[in-house]
């Protein structure tokens, strides 16, 4: 409190009620009135007892085992030391509540961040299912966007997933957008048509970076996981299942169309995909700040602050680390 805290915090951080603490002040004069327990509780282990558990915990026959794995253990012996939650407890003052066995638990690091600035810098890709009208088949929706104008710079539909295919698709992709595609990174999950040898050959022989999400992180992909969600929330999204596999690329290649070219993005100030990817999008957002600022001339007493800032950002972070989202959340702010 003498540096300024509010004595409610400062009672929250302690455990303490402000009555409490005031009723102390009021009786002694003094900061602090408990006395804690008088004596030890009557079921305390010993130095002796303590010392007996940690020895048999960290033997040979138990150093690689949990408590949890200890104690039934002892029990079919006839022994019995101490709880569970002792044993925990004992481990965790000695700072030994750790992975116990030899093996290490499997460790994914985050991904690289990646930054793009331009079009065609950065690449994330993924496979959708769509239902067809036989149970418990289906066809794959293979789609590629471009990170930083959010565009479907292709996409196919087939009746399988394999490496062959998504390796073939990508170079028909690459051909038709005219681009070299060495030093572009080229983001996916850790599924078989992704990282299988065909898919991972062509894209070393492309000079493509390729970057993988975490096993099991459903949000190391966030990019291609969004744009599904805006194909199967269409309301156009077809309510039965297709037909056939021509039909269901009919669709695709109708919702690509209205997506590129006629769907306001709000990560990108509501211009089209298309619009972005051109570089139209900053004449867009100037006209509509002189829109703006024109009305705001007008009549001034409506705009207490600020006009709009239809700019969108000039930087778009692919597996951003925590500093960077710290950073951006405050500049949001």
């Amino acid at each position: 409190m003498s540096s300024g805290a509010k004595l409610s915090a400062a009672c929250d951080v302690v455990g303490l009620s402000e009555r409490t603490l005031q009723r102390w002040r009021a009786q002694g004069g003094g900061e602090d009135s408990r006395q804690g327990p008088r004596k030890p509780p009557p079921n305390k282990l010993t130095a002796e007892e303590r010392e007996k558990v940690l020895e048999v915990m960290n033997g040979a026959e138990f150093r690689d085992l949990p408590p949890n794995q200890i104690v039934p253990r002892l029990a079919d012996r006839e022994e019995y030391l101490a709880s569970e939650s002792t044993m925990y407890r004992i481990l965790r003052e000695q700072e030994q509540l750790a992975h116990r066995e030899l093996s290490q638990p499997p460790r994914h690091t985050r991904p690289k961040e990646y930054v793009a600035t331009e079009p065609s810098k950065i690449w994330s890709w993924d496979i959708t299912y769509l239902r067809s009208s036989v149970r418990g088949r289906f066809y794959y929706l293979y789609m590629f966007l471009d990170v930083w104008s959010r565009k479907i710079v292709g996409w196919q539909v087939y009746d399988t997933e394999s490496p062959e295919l998504s390796a073939a698709l990508f170079d028909r992709i690459c051909a038709e957008e005219g681009l070299d595609p060495e030093g572009l990174v080229l983001h996916q999950d850790n599924g078989g048509p992704m990282k299988g040898s065909t898919m991972v050959a062509t894209l070393q022989a492309l000079g493509v970076i390729a970057s993988f999400s975490r096993p099991r992180v459903s949000d190391d992909n966030p990019y291609s996981e969004a744009l599904f969600r805006t194909l199967k929330y269409r309301p156009a999204y077809p309510s039965k299942p297709f037909e056939t596999l021509e039909e269901a690329r009919a669709w695709v290649e109708q919702f690509v169309s209205w997506y590129n070219t006629e769907h306001r993005h709000s990560a990108i100030g509501f211009v089209t995909p298309e619009q972005r990817h051109t570089g139209e999008d900053v004449a867009i957002a100037t006209r509509r700040q002189q829109v703006y600022e024109r009305a705001r001339s007008r009549n001034p007493k409506r705009w207490s602050r600020g006009t709009r800032n239809w700019q969108a950002p000039r930087q778009v972070r692919l597996n951003p680390a925590p500093s960077s989202r710290r950073q951006s959340e405050a500049q949001a702010a």
